[in-house]
């Protein structure tokens, strides 16, 4: 599948054979962790058909490592995505895979598309669904930018 999630390991840092083509990068993984496939990226899924072109969007932004573009769903006044133009299913993998360079210009990338968007003050939300239980719906990092009003919760005050 290709794709890797960490679990706490033995303290051996073993790695498997789906991460054999990391080369060096893998040496400056955390000893003791063990990666393991979760799921593979969906080179059909929309961000990948944005990513070529074969489906619109609304442009904020774009460079060598980022597209921001307006959810076709918007959930607050402002709502834009940012995804990175690698094939990255979540954070666990972009964490795992991405040069330090691509890290980089996608953590100042987004704040540079709140500050496009004239909402660095008085500020905005940033988010992220990861799995099943965190609600992700597309497998390919990205980032959700709420703004243009108070935001309320992070999430539902319910009972544990």
């Amino acid at each position: 599948m290709g794709r890797h999630r960490r679990d706490a390991g033995s303290g051996v840092g073993r790695v498997g054979p789906a991460l054999r083509h990391l080369g060096d990068r893998r040496k400056s993984r955390p000893q003791g962790l063990i990666w393991r496939s979760v799921m593979a990226y969906d080179e059909t899924n929309v961000f990948a058909r944005i990513l070529k072109g074969e489906i619109p969007c609304r442009k904020v932004h774009e460079d060598e490592h980022i597209l921001a573009f307006h959810d076709i769903n918007p959930q607050a006044p402002v709502h834009v995505l940012v995804i990175p133009k690698g094939a990255y299913t979540d954070w666990d993998d972009f964490a795992q895979r991405a040069s330090e360079a691509e890290i980089a210009r996608f953590i100042r990338g987004v704040a540079h598309v709140g500050r496009l968007l004239g909402v660095d003050e008085p500020g905005y939300r940033v988010m992220s669904n990861k799995g099943v239980n965190g609600g992700q719906e597309v497998p390919h990092l990205h980032v959700h930018l709420f703004a243009g009003r108070k935001l309320g919760r992070m999430v539902p005050a319910e009972s544990v």
